[in-house]
């Protein structure tokens, strides 16, 4: 598919997962993103770009430490969004502003903001250096950007057992570009050259355990995977599930099922 084909297959692939993105299986995203917000240094009043803010939970950790400052948080899709604002205000945090934008076109005054955070969105476009450097011409000089991605051994080995399984029904495993930058080393290249200087690499382990076999069928439908098991007949798709989850169920201990979710968190400054 062409670029304009991947990013409305992108946004209704999110549209169609946001309310069930901030259920209790996907926990790790709110944890990772108070450790995102925490690695920037702030007064309290700087204005902050958030950049694929998804259901806002980098928004809203940064919120908190910005009391008399704001975040300006962007997302291209609706239903990711909606869930934000609903969130938000049910929260009563005013300090934070939801615009429905493509993060590849930002269109906002270079040196806007004092810093900026992607969490879990720079590997959604192919040339991950050009969009960060895209990013940090909204940040003025001196000023700190900062992303979040996954660890290699992500959700492993569950993941691995259901792409497995999804191969025996002819659903191949996807190239994940997440990967490229699935190390401290890629991360440093792509800061590098997205011409960021004093690069910091912070990685940690948000994992924890899941109930039971369906909470993990939780992460499948509601983190971006719906789209292979979807793939498969509604016939297929329950037998699939059926077989996954019963081979999941085998790894439970007393504790439950561990979802392993190693984050690596990059921090630069724009020279």
């Amino acid at each position: 598919m062409d670029e304009q084909q991947r990013k409305a297959f992108l946004k209704e692939t999110f549209n169609t997962v946001s309310t069930g993105y901030d259920g209790n299986a996907l926990r790790f995203f709110p944890e990772s993103a108070e450790h995102l917000a925490s690695t920037l240094t702030l007064r309290g009043d700087e204005q902050v770009l958030d950049v694929a803010t998804g259901t806002g939970h980098a928004a809203l950790a940064l919120a908190s430490r910005l009391p008399q400052g704001r975040v300006t948080a962007v997302d291209f899709s609706p239903g990711m969004l909606e869930q934000a604002r609903r969130k938000t205000a049910s929260l009563n945090v005013r300090n934070i502003e939801f615009i429905e934008r493509d993060m590849q076109k930002l269109s906002f005054p270079a040196s806007r903001f004092d810093a900026a955070v992607c969490a879990f969105g720079i590997f959604f476009v192919e040339d991950m250096a050009g969009q960060l450097a895209h990013i940090a011409g909204t940040v003025k000089s001196g000023g700190q950007v900062a992303i979040s991605g996954f660890q290699e051994d992500l959700f492993r080995p569950l993941a691995d057992l259901m792409f497995d399984r999804l191969a025996g029904y002819g659903v191949q495993e996807p190239t994940h570009t997440w990967k490229r930058i699935a190390t401290e080393a890629g991360c440093r290249d792509l800061f590098a050259q997205a011409g960021l200087r004093d690069v910091r690499v912070v990685a940690r382990n948000v994992g924890y355990f899941l109930e039971d076999a369906y909470a993990w069928w939780d992460v499948i439908w509601n983190a971006g995977f719906r789209r292979l098991v979807g793939q498969l007949t509604p016939s297929d798709q329950e037998r699939f599930r059926r077989e996954h989850l019963e081979e999941i169920a085998a790894l439970a201990t007393t504790e439950g099922v561990w979802l392993d979710v190693g984050v690596l968190f990059t921090i630069g400054t724009k020279a």
